[in-house]
């Protein structure tokens, strides 16, 4: 364990890692009322930004001491213990970050480590303080520059020969919708290939942000999120869908339509009747908004202090 000598009478706090596309944000505390201090670095090659981040924990360490790190990343990432790649980042398409070891690096400085996808964090995070809190299964779903899942179920994420991809579903396309073959560099027509940023910008010319309510690039963005959610109902059955990202928070008018479109595809199927008699609260917002991710990642830590990777 890790220690200081300026907090020897109470319990160290823990530190955090949001390691992002774009930026990382690092944290050091116990949850989001108990914030020490907090850094950001952007994420360019990953010797330079993880040396960054390094210079960050060094300091705090100094300064607080920490008993325990969570790195929630962008993925794919290896999270089978027994597999050679435990703890990578693999088959990436961010320039350089495949094969990248966050593990091995971050078990250098002596502390539990918790590791899981920025999603599966985030949901972590909902679970622990935020709007999924008393519940066994949910799912965090942020929509953005990709579109990530994250399950939880019986406070662990879902696994199996990976973490879940769900963002990269094949779903039906929107019944007339002009033609589109998607923006994903993997599937093409995807959940994420025809509901992301990128993807509602390469359909509609413009960045989502710039386009009215009644756009109709919206019309495939609602049918292919709603499908989406359709398959987790009858799949991983949350009790909860949690919708974050840039797109899922900053375009409110998507989650009342996405709501209906939900109600009538599931057609009071299975659970469906009970998702529709509680719709409004079944599919919500994130009550912990953007701040879901950075406290993901003191999720993680929180739960390797008790029980390490």
């Amino acid at each position: 364990m890790l220690v200081s000598a300026s907090r020897t009478s109470e319990p160290l706090p823990v530190a955090g890692v949001e390691l992002g596309g774009t930026k990382c944000v690092c944290v050091l505390g116990s949850g989001p009322d108990d914030i020490l201090a907090e850094a950001r670095v952007a994420t360019t090659s990953p010797i330079e930004t993880l040396d960054a981040v390094d210079e960050i924990l060094r300091r705090w360490r100094d300064k607080y001491g920490f008993r325990a790190l969570g790195i929630a990343s962008f993925g794919p990432l290896e999270l089978a213990p027994r597999s050679p790649d435990h703890g990578r980042i693999v088959s990436t398409p961010k320039p350089g970050w495949s094969g990248a070891d966050l593990l091995g690096r971050a078990r250098r400085w002596g502390a539990p480590v918790g590791l899981d996808t920025d999603v599966a964090a985030a949901a972590f995070a909902e679970g622990r303080w935020g709007a999924a809190r008393d519940l066994s299964a949910f799912a965090y779903v942020t929509v953005g520059t990709g579109i990530g899942v994250g399950s939880v179920q019986d406070g662990r994420s879902i696994r199996g020969l990976g973490h879940v991809e769900a963002g990269h579903l094949r779903v039906p396309r929107l019944s007339g919708a002009e033609a589109f073959a998607g923006a994903c560099p993997f599937h093409g027509d995807c959940v994420e290939g025809l509901a992301s940023g990128p993807a509602i910008a390469a359909r509609a010319g413009f960045p989502a942000e710039q386009l009215t309510r009644s756009d109709p690039a919206w019309d495939e963005v609602v049918h292919a999120l709603a499908a989406l959610f359709h398959n987790l109902v009858l799949t991983t059955a949350p009790e909860r869908i949690l919708v974050g990202g840039g797109i899922g928070m900053g375009q409110a008018h998507l989650l009342p339509r996405i709501r209906a479109t939900l109600v009538d595809s599931l057609a009071g199927y299975a659970q469906g009747a009970q998702v529709a008699a509680q719709i409004d609260q079944f599919l919500v917002q994130p009550a912990l908004g953007y701040r879901a991710g950075p406290m993901g990642a003191l999720a993680l830590g929180l739960m390797a202090a008790e029980k390490p990777i």
